[in-house]
């Protein structure tokens, strides 16, 4: 059986809130959740199979957020390392009435570093239901993964969440 981690960052808030709601939509046991900060590189190639979940960051450019954000970490490490066979589910938070410019922009900078390394993105989202002007996490009508903005449309997150999965679980399948 193909081996699963969800990694999110950053702990203790609505990024860790969808993650915990996103691995009791799989069986259980079946997915390994960690924060990014607390995984071990070392065992990157036990898994066959990713979630990566974020926040988008309300900064123009990524690098510009704050210094402590561990996926930037975690791709500075992993730089060298190949994702080639391996597929990611990717999920983001944002504000799209405080951030309609950048809303889920993070979506956009999960995808860009795993495709460096050969990964393949699967669980692409619709963008129909939610109101931005702007987002490097969106192409042609698609998000890159599951959006959610828990302070303007939080009563359609679990919806979104299960229909979401279901999505994951095919391509995770395939």
């Amino acid at each position: 059986m193909k081996k699963t981690a969800l990694l999110y960052w950053a702990p203790g808030g609505n990024v860790e809130k969808a993650a915990h709601s996103i691995v009791a939509q799989f069986e259980q046991g079946t997915i390994e959740l960690k924060d990014v900060a607390g995984f071990d590189l070392k065992r990157l190639n036990e898994f066959d199979q990713f979630i990566f979940g974020c926040a988008t960051i309300g900064a123009e450019i990524w690098l510009d957020a704050k210094a402590d954000n561990k996926w930037n970490e975690f791709f500075v490490k992993t730089e060298q390392l190949s994702f080639a066979g391996k597929k990611f589910a990717l999920y983001g938070l944002g504000d799209q009435v405080k951030y309609p410019d950048y809303f889920v922009d993070s979506l956009g900078y999960l995808k860009t570093e795993i495709e460096k390394r050969g990964g393949t993105i699967v669980g692409e989202w619709p963008t129909a239901g939610y109101s931005f002007t702007d987002s490097e996490g969106a192409e042609k009508g698609m998000f890159y993964g599951l959006a959610l903005d828990e302070d303007h449309q939080p009563e359609l997150s679990h919806e979104r969440i299960v229909k979401w999965v279901a999505l994951v679980k095919q391509a995770f399948s395939k």
